[in-house]
């Protein structure tokens, strides 16, 4: 016999959701949908890491087109990179713990950054560096701005 819980998690997301948190509230954890709830607990907390790595992908797009595309910075891009270091400093306000995820986050994000900025330059892969050339104080710092080094 299937699982009316079950089921409804499969057909109706958010009637289950509804009714998951109402069954919480009312202390009625036997009733409740437990492996469901968990898997949705840590599919958010993922949800949450690739939203980090999203916004320093972009971020680190933006720097890298700041420094290796001189001649086209403009208001855009700088208003991009400081709407991004708000955006990021304001996810790890409300997700501190992210903090010992950055490292890793740089690198995934890096990797993206490289790829996009290459596309939007039209600047061949292998004028950006293989790794993100920046500390992650740098790259959040509203004073960093990377000069180019074509002269």
């Amino acid at each position: 016999m299937p699982d009316p819980v079950a089921s409804l998690y499969e057909q109706d997301f958010y009637a289950w959701a509804n009714e998951q948190a109402a069954l919480l509230r009312a202390g009625k954890l036997s009733a409740a949908d437990i492996q469901h709830i968990a898997e949705e607990i840590e599919s958010m907390g993922k949800a949450e890491k690739r939203e980090l790595v999203n916004r320093l992908a972009i971020l680190l797009m933006h720097l890298l087109k700041w420094q290796f595309q001189p001649v086209g910075r403009c208001t855009s891009w700088r208003l991009t990179i400081k709407e991004q270091r708000r955006e990021l400093s304001d996810h790890l306000d409300d997700n501190p713990s992210l903090q010992a995820k950055l490292a890793e986050a740089i690198s995934s994000a890096y990797a993206r950054a490289q790829l996009a900025a290459a596309r939007e330059t039209s600047l061949p892969e292998t004028t950006f560096p293989t790794v993100c050339p920046w500390s992650f104080e740098q790259i959040w710092s509203n004073d960093f701005w990377p000069e180019s080094d074509l002269h």
